[in-house]
């Protein structure tokens, strides 16, 4: 049975992964109602949201000049508030009628090391759309939570959150992040780095979609012999005209290896600055990897042959962090401690 489930009430507490990339949702008593890309699609001329989400991402690349798509979340924060309460406003429409009556609690995932400025948009873009309460959680410790790691235990964890506009590198002891690296690197930066190679060597134009297509189906982050050449059609950059190109696994390596070694330096810098006890602690659980951007292939061998410590990949990486926030919301008094706001 699919793990989303279509629920039949109203203004339930709910908890949401904000990402760059999808916007998961969560609803108390039920569990994962909602994902969808974070993307809007609206008519520049009068303001009106034709689509959100899946629906709005096919605009992507293939827009008329009236219409724009647009992802109004950067870096796993609000870059375009008006656009961002739209899109939750359609989200929570989605799965649920407001109630004016009742306000519901609403938990939200945000990344490490965010400014009071940027805390205040999301409270204020969730309030706007009829939320009641609204508690702020890292989204390095719900990945932790949602993995099944006991964060109250004074023992150190690592866990590597792998998004779309972020990567974030946290150790977790006593229900805190003792240490985190956030860097803007992430799934997003391996799409485009797929799109500069093309432009580069072939001389061809892809869009957003065809890049995170190639990524998917054929990219990894070591030499995999089980990959076959990957084809794919662009613009030919002279003439304009269609061309296909056949890109070699390995040249697909080549081209996203930029962004692939800054995540694993981080990971390494990461272990620099933290304290010894506690290094000793995660080489005996291993490291653990969240998020879309850990799916790529081969990636938590390549961090295992540079650090030394096991790697091990969340149940559902796709899920962890939406599933950590519910599991918070579903337990507030025993989460209270990890709540930043």
């Amino acid at each position: 049975m699919s793990i989303f489930k279509l629920p039949s009430f109203f203004s339930k507490n709910m908890a949401m992964d904000l990402g760059t990339a999808n916007t998961l949702i969560y609803l108390k008593g039920v569990g994962v109602v909602l994902n969808e890309p974070s993307v809007v699609a609206y008519n520049t001329y009068s303001k009106e949201v034709l689509a959100v989400g899946k629906e709005a991402k096919k605009y992507l690349g293939r827009t008329p000049q009236h219409i724009s798509a647009v992802r109004p979340l950067k870096d796993g924060v609000i870059a375009d508030f008006v656009i961002t309460q739209a899109m939750i406003r359609n989200f929570f429409l989605k799965i649920q009628k407001m109630n004016r009556f009742f306000k519901p609690k609403v938990v939200i995932c945000v990344p490490t090391g965010i400014t009071q400025v940027e805390k205040k948009a999301v409270i204020e873009a969730a309030e706007e759309v009829g939320c009641g309460t609204v508690h702020l959680l890292e989204e390095p410790m719900a990945a932790a939570i949602g993995a099944g790691l006991d964060i109250s235990e004074n023992k150190g964890r690592m866990i590597i959150d792998i998004g779309g506009g972020t990567t974030e590198v946290a150790v977790i002891t006593m229900s805190s992040v003792a240490y985190c690296e956030s860097l803007r690197v992430a799934g997003d930066e391996l799409n485009e780095s797929i799109i500069r190679h093309l432009f580069n060597k072939h001389k061809v134009y892809i869009g957003e979609n065809s890049a995170e297509k190639c990524k998917i189906e054929a990219a990894s982050a070591v030499d995999l012999p089980l990959l076959q050449p990957y084809s794919l059609v662009g613009k030919d950059v002279a003439t304009s005209t269609p061309k296909e190109v056949v890109l070699t696994p390995e040249e697909i390596r080549m081209a996203i290896k930029e962004p692939v070694n800054a995540i694993v330096e981080s990971v390494r810098r990461a272990l620099e600055k933290t304290p010894a006890d506690l290094v000793t602690d995660i080489y005996e659980e291993g490291i653990y990897m969240a998020g879309g951007g850990s799916l790529l292939r081969g990636l938590n061998t390549l961090i295992e042959n540079e650090t030394k410590i096991a790697c091990h990949l969340t149940d559902e990486p796709l899920l962890s962090i939406v599933m950590g926030s519910g599991i918070a919301l579903e337990k507030l008094h025993d989460y209270k401690k990890v709540f930043i706001n």
